[in-house]
């Protein structure tokens, strides 16, 4: 839809997605409802940032009769569609939507769509600062033609400002990079022009029901390409190549390993990091240039690469981009030392295969914080790994009994030092006791937060205080 006059549009939820879109929506003529389960009280801030707008209220709930006068329903992200006036919407026929597929259904210009389990964050934030350097480039030396271009590069989606911001300044030749949650992709109809699915493992199965289900979530940036779109899928993992044979435009890759010769994209070999498209081969740089930790880190800049090729930008923009990145807050974010140990905060992780993946960076002693609240996900694997690769074990929330007990019952020869707290502040004091000089201390929890915090910021942000104040 891109003529919203008189219409009415029902959001759920106030957070940052739905009350950017409540005021564009507004803005475009719709008669805009936003509701949320909170009370007045304590939506009265979300409230204040809206006073200048006609968007009407309904807190503390939403009743299905909001659904009679809906011409479409909004969902911001995380409100599930197990919700009853979600499914009630769908039985009436009304359709659904969100600031994501809003944005793209009226931008003017190229986008760029970044999904995956793991390094969606962290591969999006380097491709828009490559898309950044690209694009003052090119005002740069349009300044020096008898051309006014002004392109700019626009970053959000799941993280930072929703994009339906600034989506009425943009032009045509300006470049929108987007990082899309499988929350979002379950209702969008609308592919990006260029769709990068890094991985697809176990997350959010607490949403999503199955393997099946949360697949076919992230499968919707690829289904409504064209034959002039671009899908770039990671190689080394099986979710995401799994999904090759429903790409309708051009096929890329990336991969820790060389590539077979009718693939084209980004890889490494003997540390050197490599692009090939045809019979064109390109090297890009040296391994150890790369600022990030671990294998998974590697593989996030090879997908930015190979995102940042099909975009079309210069090669010098991107190694530049590379080099300069020391990576996201709370995504194994280096805090401090202390008597001789490092300390690391990845908040982010909220599913033990990212957890898994961290630990394999690593290659000295490990203390690991672990727990929060799961999300219905295996967690046998990431106790092997426990057993052959972590000293001492500090569980703590919800998930801390569970995750104690599948520790235990793997067991191994090494012996894993289990310790349990209540709370994360405990349990930065409980790693603290037995951490050494030499050690790694990890925060990665494995588990979502919402036992004890409002999301992986807040619990990365209280940790690091904590962690900063240890003496």
């Amino acid at each position: 839809m891109k003529n919203w006059t008189n219409t009415h549009t029902l959001i759920l939820g106030a957070a940052r997605q739905g009350l950017a879109l409540a005021r564009w929506l507004s803005r475009h003529g719709s008669n805009v409802t936003l509701s949320d389960s909170r009370t007045a009280d304590e939506l009265s801030s979300a409230r204040a940032a809206l006073a200048d707008t006609n968007v009407q209220w309904a807190v503390g709930g939403h009743p299905l009769d909001l659904l009679d006068k809906t011409d479409v329903l909004c969902l911001s992200g995380g409100v599930p569609l197990t919700l009853p006036i979600v499914e009630e919407a769908i039985k009436r026929g009304i359709p659904l939507s969100n600031d994501s597929q809003i944005f793209m259904e009226v931008a003017p210009c190229k986008t760029i769509g970044i999904t995956g389990s793991a390094g969606k964050t962290t591969t999006t934030t380097l491709v828009g600062q490559m898309a950044k350097k690209d694009t003052e480039g090119r005002r740069q030396n349009a300044e020096n033609s008898s051309f006014i271009i002004h392109p700019s590069a626009f970053i959000g989606g799941n993280i930072g400002d929703p994009l339906i911001n600034y989506v009425d300044e943009m032009t045509a030749d300006d470049i929108a990079i987007l990082e899309l949650s499988s929350f979002q992709l379950d209702q969008m109809t609308i592919s990006p022009n260029i769709a990068a699915i890094l991985n697809i493992t176990p997350n959010h199965l607490d949403r999503h029901g199955t393997m099946e289900a949360y697949t076919n979530a992230k499968a919707r940036i690829l289904e409504f390409q064209n034959e002039k779109d671009t899908a770039i899928l990671g190689k080394d993992d099986k979710g995401a190549w799994s999904l090759r044979d429903k790409v309708k435009g051009n096929l890329l890759t990336f991969s820790l390993h060389d590539l077979a010769q009718d693939l084209n994209g980004a890889y490494l070999h003997d540390g050197l990091l490599s692009l090939r498209e045809g019979k064109a081969y390109v090297p890009l740089m040296a391994r150890e240039k790369i600022q990030l930790r671990g294998d998974y880190n590697v593989s996030n800049v090879l997908a930015a690469f190979t995102i940042g090729h099909a975009a079309g930008f210069k090669l010098d923009d991107m190694l530049e981009a590379v080099e300069e990145f020391r990576g996201v807050p709370h995504r194994l974010e280096f805090v401090r030392e202390l008597n001789g140990a490092r300390w690391y905060n990845n908040s982010i992780a909220s599913a033990p295969e990212r957890t898994i993946a961290v630990i394999r960076a690593f290659d000295e002693p490990i203390v690991l914080m672990l727990g929060g609240r799961d999300k219905n996900l295996p967690w046998g694997d990431i106790a092997k790994l426990i057993c052959e690769r972590v000293d001492h074990l500090v569980v703590f929330g919800e998930a801390a009994d569970m995750i104690q007990k599948t520790v235990t019952a793997v067991g191994g020869e090494r012996g894993v030092d289990i310790h349990r707290a209540e709370t994360l502040k405990e349990a930065v004091t409980l790693a603290a006791n037995v951490a050494s000089a030499g050690d790694v201390v990890l925060l990665s929890p494995g588990g979502t937060s919402f036992d004890e915090f409002k999301d992986f910021v807040e619990r990365g942000e209280f940790f690091r205080k904590w962690v900063l104040e240890l003496s």
